[in-house]
């Protein structure tokens, strides 16, 4: 369950667009940190005779059973609904955070457009057949303006993409590029492929 420090931090009022990687970082440890107890308690019941949320603690004549422990039962079934609570807080607050972060970038990129160039912080200098990177459609030479949460506001080197990367397997990340002076908009997803890594490609940081 959260900490009465972590429940004041997440109710704070939330930063429009100033979701930085280690706010989400934060967030990913604080979601495996509750799964992780959720699966504890499950545990719980399970080694007692394998009994679930639902099942009655009763016999059929009424009696309270004998042979389970009731009080770890019914504390393992209260800490199951509080820590799904808080997980979806937990989720709630991650898909505004993302929402926000999204919305702030699209603002962002709308008013540079009419003023000066985007502002890459990163080129992809080479890209292996076949890979996640090739499937989801990104070219040598394209310039990354947005790799998920990452953007030209919070990088600070090429361990913010590999953070994102590795805490995203198998999820779809949001990388907007400037390919020939024009912005393109791609779905990727990191996964395990039969090169290294989780990308297939190799990218470099733009000097500012």
């Amino acid at each position: 369950m959260m900490s009465e420090k972590e429940a004041g931090q997440s109710g704070g009022s939330p930063q429009v667009g100033g979701a930085t990687v280690s706010d989400i970082q934060e967030l990913i440890r604080r979601k495996e940190e509750i799964e992780a107890q959720i699966k504890a308690n499950y545990e719980v019941l399970e080694s007692q005779k394998g009994i679930g949320m639902n099942e009655p603690l009763v016999d059929c004549e009424g009696y309270p059973r004998s042979d389970v422990d009731l009080y770890q039962v019914r504390t393992a079934r209260h800490n199951i609904v509080c820590l799904q609570n808080d997980h979806k807080a937990v989720m709630k607050q991650a898909r505004d955070m993302a929402e926000a972060q999204k919305e702030a970038m699209n603002c962002g990129l709308g008013q540079n457009e009419g003023l000066s160039p985007l502002q890459a912080f990163a080129k992809v200098n080479s890209i292996s057949p076949g890979s996640p990177a090739s499937i989801a459609g990104l070219q040598v030479d394209d310039e990354i303006v947005e790799f998920g949460s990452v953007n030209t506001q919070n990088f600070q080197s090429l361990q913010n993409i590999g953070s994102v990367v590795q805490h995203s397997e198998g999820k779809p990340l949001t990388v907007t590029v400037i390919r020939r002076g024009e912005k393109h908009q791609l779905r990727l997803v990191p996964t395990r492929w039969a090169g290294k890594g989780l990308l297939g490609c190799n990218i470099i940081p733009l000097q500012r």
